[in-house]
């Protein structure tokens, strides 16, 4: 397994196939324009297992899908089969927002896809509108049903979580969770590219939503990260042994931990979400490069890793949205969106 310079492994790769979204979240892509990747950037399913090949033959275990939204991207369940076939692959999963997962569920899950985690900001439609400018809450709750209905399992669901918007409904997600037997995660709203009007004092930490939970379940107890040391959630229990997640990127990074990368879907491969730059495999990839170049490219750049984004954002005095709007539009591979968040 290859190590970088804190002895983190090469563990776990995030594979966005688009850059595209059909949501308008705030907290990802709250502008009205984008820069998109040129379409023959972008890389072809053959590549990405490919690559995904390689990185599985330095020590990765686990791949996700993402995006933008994945599930734009035409015909994912034979991408999906192509990576569920690589020998070494024990995790294959998903991140998406839901709105397409109900016509196409099963014919992931007949793939070889493991596992789907699904955004859910909230269970409010209305709600829904204010925050990623769609009517399509029906949508996400149907792509929910469907992946449960499908035998995916155990499942996800991903709140970002901000002040005055939907901070008063950790509960109620934690409720709805249960009856969809799947474990809801809250994820402090965080400074990454994208996220053009964040702020401090929009960020509910991790302290804080443990103490409202409190005032309503009861005592609420750690999970153990023992089996999955590098997961970026904490786990807790409730008294009646429900559990959920916290990833306190914000307020308590994870960084000495973190074993994940990301390829974007032109091929650009960031060692870290906050990264200012990338490594570019398209390039080698079509220039000929055989997979030993390959791979001793991408194990190189991996020994050398001395990325630790989060924790450096924490130590900013005075922290405001990492990048300006007219920086994003220069360089679309700083979005959040095209990284795969």
């Amino acid at each position: 397994m290859v190590r970088d310079t804190l002895s983190r492994p090469l563990g776990s790769l995030r594979i966005s196939v688009t850059d595209r979204c059909n949501l308008r979240c705030r907290y990802c892509m709250p502008e009205q324009e984008y820069v998109w990747l040129p379409k023959e950037s972008i890389l072809t399913f053959e590549e990405i297992t490919r690559l995904a090949r390689v990185f599985v033959g330095l020590g990765v275990t686990k791949l996700r899908l993402t995006g933008g939204e994945p599930l734009l991207r035409h015909d994912l369940p034979a991408l999906s089969a192509m990576l569920a076939a690589i020998p070494g692959v024990q995790d294959l999963a998903m991140t998406t927002n839901g709105l397409l997962l109900a016509r196409q569920a099963e014919a992931l899950r007949g793939a070889g896809l493991q596992r789907v985690t699904v955004s859910l900001d909230t269970l409010r439609p209305e709600r829904m509108r204010d925050l990623a400018r769609s009517d399509r809450h029906a949508d996400v709750l149907a792509g929910i049903a469907a992946a449960r209905a499908a035998g995916f399992a155990p499942n996800k669901l991903n709140t970002v979580v901000i002040r005055g918007v939907n901070d008063d409904e950790l509960a109620d997600l934690i409720e709805f969770a249960k009856g969809q037997d799947a474990e809801v995660r809250f994820i402090e709203y965080m400074d990454v590219g994208g996220a053009t009007g964040w702020s401090a004092e929009q960020v509910v930490s991790q302290r804080e939503m443990l103490e409202g939970l409190s005032r309503r379940y009861g005592a609420i107890a750690p999970v153990s990260s023992a089996h999955n040391p590098a997961a970026p959630a904490e786990r807790f229990r409730l008294p009646d042994g429900t559990t959920f997640g916290i990833i306190a990127s914000t307020t308590a990074p994870f960084c000495r931990s973190c074993d994940r990368s990301r390829l974007t879907a032109d091929g650009t491969w960031f060692l870290c979400l906050y990264a200012a730059r990338g490594v570019d495999l398209r390039e080698p990839l079509r220039g000929g490069a055989s997979d030993e170049a390959l791979a001793a490219l991408i194990g190189e750049t991996w020994r050398g890793r001395v990325d630790r984004g989060a924790e450096e954002r924490l130590a900013v005095a005075e922290r405001g949205a990492l990048y300006r709007i007219d920086s994003l539009r220069a360089d679309p591979h700083r979005e959040m969106h095209t990284r795969g968040g």
